[in-house]
């Protein structure tokens, strides 16, 4: 099986894999966490640029791994196939970056805030599958939704968090990334949004 997911996903099997071995490292190494994690101050002085990209390889505990994996394992391979290899991985990279350059943006004042996770390409790669098949069902909280539903909710959650919020999650990188996810995929896939009206016009077929 393993085999199957390597040469259906190989990009993804490697920044699945590559993810978990660097955020389990980091569990037990507050070195790597320090210069691992995005840090909107020093990165508005021009310092540590590399933690837009670092910050995706790391996770605050085992929970925030848990969900990152978990939505990746099953939207990213599929992604990859429906996409292609290069397609994935640049949409990926690229989510991971953008995703986080509001929150720098946004924070570039605040020396004791950073942020940490994949959660913005993860975003991505959830809203970019979402293209493809908007009437999929996603099951949230055990309460099976269409992709489509899940989507616009997701984007509405997002948006009152990040205003509203108090806790430690970056809805901001959330809601970016999925903008994200929706654009490249748009630029990437020739079709694609004819494609995506095609597949709800099929509920009235």
């Amino acid at each position: 099986m393993l085999l199957e997911y390597w040469n259906a996903a190989p990009v993804a099997s490697i920044i699945f894999v590559f993810t978990l071995i660097t955020s389990i490292y980091a569990f037990n190494n507050t070195d790597l966490f320090g210069k691992f994690m995005l840090h909107p101050y020093s990165v508005a002085k021009g310092n540590k640029l590399y933690t837009f990209i670092t910050s995706g390889l790391i996770h605050a505990d085992w929970m925030h791994l848990f969900f990152n994996m978990f939505t990746f394992f099953f939207f990213a391979f599929q992604l990859e196939v429906l996409i292609g290899h290069w397609q994935f991985a640049l949409l990926y990279i690229v989510s991971l970056i953008l995703s986080d350059i509001p929150t720098a943006i946004r924070h570039k004042n605040d020396y004791r805030y950073s942020s940490l996770g994949a959660s913005g390409a993860i975003s991505a790669v959830l809203f970019s599958y979402i293209l493809f098949k908007p009437l999929s069902i996603i099951g949230v909280m055990f309460i099976p939704m269409p992709a489509i539903v899940f989507g616009v909710l997701y984007l509405i959650y997002c948006m009152y968090m990040s205003k509203n919020s108090r806790d430690s999650i970056n809805h901001d990188a959330h809601f970016f990334g999925a903008l994200t996810g929706l654009i490249l995929t748009v630029i990437l896939v020739q079709g694609v949004i004819p494609h995506f009206i095609a597949e709800l016009s099929s509920i009235w077929q």
